[in-house]
């Protein structure tokens, strides 16, 4: 690994990918405070204040006290007794998104977005011709803030699950490269929980297991994964030697969008459940928005205690047309499985059914989401 001042573009490895991951520092607060000069040095959250609410992003000022993204409001309130709310604005968002859009166009067509704040860029054959990936991951954070007057973290390395991994390494503002030859040394140093995809169970099952860092991990054989970790197995193999095969996707395109949520204690009793779906539809709405999703079908999935998975669908005659649409929706699959016949473990909704949006479609084939 080495910082961004390393432009040694010897080490650059012929026959391997170079892939850049972008991703934006705090981007709805940071568009907040960009635009609010009163907001800059503050606590800031984007979200719901009300009882119901949940913070769809947090300011670094914020996050100091603990304060997440998927919280509800009142907790994050708890934790930081400053902190100020503003309204979402997607349509802010998606242009300033755009603009980003533009940027790493100028460098590469294969851009594959991951939400309305990252993307993976392949760079490999740059269409600038600059041939360093380090040196266009510079001129792109340099393009990003004069443009937009916003920071982006990035990280560069020959495949996504380490350019992942590097640009998380130096936020905010950061590059970090990983070199090849390099990947494997890195991601042994780390702690699973940096691994996406490892989530705070899978986490605290490494624990009970011994397995803390990347290091831990490697030292497990293939069997033994598979028979602590089923079809995980192979991705935390390769995860923990730093392989990844995927390749930049520009047409990627996602199904569907969704969350869902496991309760400490079991639940069944209606008021119970009707309040932890209208918490559950406002992280997810924020998801799909962050998405810039358009979708029919509206999916209820509750788990049962006997752990059995239980799912009702609503598809409509065209894309949900708003927040409160899509929340009608999901009260109405309630209401419909109401009383249920024993308490449940988990609830989640999903929109599917997506379709492209036609002003993204004329854009090109990777418009699916809105990048960045």
């Amino acid at each position: 690994m080495s910082e961004a001042q390393d432009r040694d573009d010897d080490e650059e490895a012929d026959g391997l990918r170079k892939i850049i991951h972008v991703d934006m520092d705090a981007f709805f607060a940071s568009v907040e405070q960009r635009d609010n000069p009163d907001l800059r040095g503050k606590p800031v959250a984007v979200g719901g204040a009300s009882g119901r609410g949940v913070v769809a992003a947090a300011s670094y000022e914020a996050r100091k006290f603990g304060v997440r993204s998927a919280m509800p409001s009142v907790t994050a309130k708890r934790l930081c007794p400053d902190l100020i709310f503003c309204k979402s604005r997607f349509d802010v968002y998606r242009e300033v998104s755009q603009q980003i859009r533009a940027i790493f166009r100028h460098h590469t067509e294969l851009v594959e977005p991951l939400s309305l704040d990252e993307a993976y860029l392949d760079v490999t054959e740059d269409r600038l011709g600059i041939g360093s990936a380090t040196r266009i991951a510079e001129l792109i954070r340099q393009e990003i803030r004069a443009k937009t007057k916003l920071t982006a973290s990035a990280g560069v390395s020959y495949n996504k699950f380490l350019a992942k991994l590097a640009s998380d390494q130096n936020k905010p503002d950061g590059l970090c490269v990983i070199r090849p030859g390099q990947g494997a040394d890195f991601v042994q140093s780390l702690p699973v929980r940096r691994f996406h995809g490892v989530g705070p169970k899978a986490e605290e099952k490494m624990t009970r297991l011994g397995i803390a860092t990347g290091a831990d991990l490697a030292a497990k054989d293939i069997e033994w994964l598979r028979a602590h970790f089923g079809s995980f197995a192979d991705y935390l193999y390769r995860a923990a030697r730093g392989i990844d095969l995927r390749p930049v996707r520009a047409s990627r395109t996602r199904k569907s969008v969704g969350g869902e949520r496991t309760f400490s204690r079991d639940i069944s009793s209606g008021s119970e459940l009707r309040e932890t779906l209208e918490n559950i539809i406002d992280i997810v709405w924020e998801r799909i928005e962050r998405a810039a999703a358009s979708g029919r079908t509206v999916t209820l999935k509750l788990k049962y205690t006997d752990f059995q998975i239980f799912s009702r669908a609503k598809s409509m005659p065209r894309p949900i047309a708003d927040k409160e649409e899509f929340a009608s929706v999901s009260r109405i699959l309630l209401e419909e499985v109401l009383p249920l016949p024993m308490p449940i473990r988990l609830m989640g909704l999903t929109l599917s059914k997506l379709e492209k949006d036609e002003k993204e479609e004329q854009r090109g084939p990777d418009a699916q989401l809105s990048l960045l």
